[in-house]
């Protein structure tokens, strides 16, 4: 595990402290700008859509399975409605968000994947060859990007009900 962590990066330990730090932020109620609520969903799709380009390539299968991910997790986002305790301010134009450690879970999840996915391909294990890898991997990315996506959009929505 110690020869694992010293051949890591260290701007690999400065995105997983960032993260961090953002996750915590999202565990506790707070109030934000209608338009800021996709700065993060953007950035984890960036962050995810590179893990699935620096692994796969613009390959059709990676990235159709990517969206594929991203759509279901959408899809099921507005079906649950995700995050149920939002409100918004006419007054002040903005949001009041509940805290949750679903954000924190999830931008984790990217994170490890991505680790994972740069572990297995430096130790070159068997596993990257196989088409099972890739459709794990994209899917999660895509999962993961959606799920983001469609809690901000959601949020959005409540704005926009509430006007």
């Amino acid at each position: 595990m110690s020869e694992l962590i010293s051949h890591t990066p260290v701007w690999v330990f400065i995105v997983f402290f960032t993260l961090l730090v953002l996750g915590f932020i999202q565990t506790k109620e707070r109030t934000v700008k209608v338009k800021t609520v996709f700065i993060l969903p953007v950035a984890m799709i960036i962050f995810s859509f590179f893990g699935v380009y620096s692994v796969f390539g613009l390959s059709v299968a990676a990235i159709a399975l990517w969206l594929l991910g991203l759509v279901i997790a959408l899809v099921l986002g507005f079906k649950l409605g995700y995050p149920k305790h939002v409100s918004y301010s006419q007054q002040v134009e903005k949001l009041t968000i509940s805290g949750s450690k679903i954000q924190l879970i999830f931008m984790m999840a990217i994170f490890f994947t991505k680790y994972f996915v740069g572990f297995a391909f430096a130790r070159d294990l068997p596993l990257v060859n196989e088409f099972i890898f890739l459709v794990v991997i994209c899917l999660f990315y895509g999962l993961f990007s959606g799920i983001f996506l469609s809690r901000s959009l959601v949020m959005f929505n409540v704005s926009k009900v509430s006007v």
